[in-house]
């Protein structure tokens, strides 16, 4: 029989049971749209991590105390301090610019109007080496650090939560009791892994540890964080080995750092290892579907041998071989899979489109992930059509027509 014989005939039989194909092909349809969303969403997690790190600010650095094995204990050593980070600036001359930083989350009120959200205490370096901005009035200088000034630079978050459409420049808000005049409002900046950056308020990093937190460490003024610039691209790799040998020296350190020197390529490094992970795991877990499909492919057609054995045995007894019936069942598996997987494919590029359109997430279309999902389910409905196929094909023409 001709091939595309087989092919008009199979199509027709699938017509003519709409419902029932439309059933087989759920699983293959749910497993393709699976695959095809949860590698787009890891994608798009990959791509929204990166971009985020990146806008920390260009050839960035970033310092923080503890070595490896201590930061994965959660048991993270206090070994960092002001001057540190001030050695850092004086001392390495593959360096740009240094800012050290400090925080705490603590209620900020301004007249009947309040609101709880994040303070970091930073040193004037922290907008050209961060790349943030400020919008409105000034930020706070060197002096103001020396000095412990009572000022504070508001992200816009809060000045909407705290004046509304009033100018906040010039007017004071307390925290603890202790009232800081507003200097300054920042430019919106976004969140950075499920941090709103907008809603924080600024101040010096000598103000916020000398009125707000208090010292705690007999050593200086303790800091939770460097950010460091490097001069350009190519003295990120320097500057790290000049700024670890540095520590050691101040800290007399002989065997393991207490502190961890991660450049933006290594954070990258580890936040793509991890989505990657999860994506594949997440793929891997949607896949199981289009397992399931096929099955559910192979059973349909063994109900369909068994509902037309006389068809079978009519068209066996007309001059039909054993090749003829096997090609036109393995044909209705395939279409049946095929189908499946291009609905499918069309419904996960349709749902990572709206994921994109109304969350930040920046999912992406994978032709890969289309092209394996597609393939993976037209070879699921041959394998799975195997077993039906066969055993219409073996059927003897005598007792399928008695058994009709």
């Amino acid at each position: 029989m001709d091939i595309l014989e087989s092919i008009k005939m199979a199509t027709t039989t699938l017509v003519a049971n709409k419902l029932r194909s439309s059933l087989t092909m759920l699983g293959i349809i749910i497993g393709n749209a699976s695959v095809i969303a949860m590698v787009g969403i890891g994608q798009g997690a990959q791509k929204l991590a990166s971009e985020q790190f990146e806008s920390l600010g260009p050839n960035v650095l970033f310092i923080i105390p503890g070595n490896q094995d201590a930061q994965r204990n959660r048991d993270v050593p206090k070994t960092l301090v002001l001057e540190d980070a001030e050695a850092i600036a004086r001392q390495v001359p593959s360096v740009k610019g240094v800012a050290a930083q400090i925080q705490s989350r603590q209620a900020v009120t301004y007249s009947n109007k309040n609101t709880n959200t994040q303070i970091l205490g930073v040193t004037p370096e922290f907008l050209p080496v961060r790349s943030f901005n400020v919008a409105r009035g000034r930020f706070f200088t060197q002096q103001d650090v020396k000095a412990n000034t009572q000022v504070a630079v508001l992200g816009p978050d809060v000045v909407k939560k705290l004046f509304g459409n009033k100018d906040p420049i010039g007017q004071r808000i307390r925290v603890k009791n202790i009232s800081f005049q507003v200097i300054g409002v920042m430019e919106p900046k976004g969140s950075f892994l499920g941090s709103n950056q907008d809603d924080t308020v600024y101040t010096p990093v000598t103000t916020l540890a000398n009125r707000i937190i208090g010292r705690t460490s007999p050593y200086g003024l303790e800091i939770s964080f460097i950010s460091v610039s490097a001069k350009d691209s190519n003295s990120i790799g320097a500057a790290q080995f000049q700024i670890s040998n540095l520590l050691r020296l101040r800290h007399k350190i002989t065997t393991e750092d207490d502190f961890t020197v991660r450049t933006q390529k290594d954070v990258l490094t580890i936040v793509g290892t991890i989505t990657g992970a999860l994506t594949l795991m997440l793929a891997a877990i949607a896949a199981i579907s289009l397992f399931v499909g096929g099955i559910g492919v192979m059973n349909i057609m063994l109900v369909s041998v068994t509902e037309r054995t006389h068809e079978i045995g009519l068209r066996k007894a007309i001059g039909a071989t054993q090749q003829d019936i096997l090609i036109q069942f393995m044909i209705e598996a395939i279409i049946l899979s095929a189908a499946g997987g291009i609905v499918g494919t069309v419904i996960g590029v349709s749902g990572i489109m709206l994921i994109g359109a109304v969350t930040p997430l920046k999912a992406g279309i994978s032709p890969v992930a289309i092209a394996i999902a597609v393939g993976v389910s037209g070879s699921i409905g041959l394998f799975f059509g195997v077993v039906p196929a066969r055993r219409a094909a073996k059927l003897d023409p005598i007792v399928a027509l008695r058994s009709a």
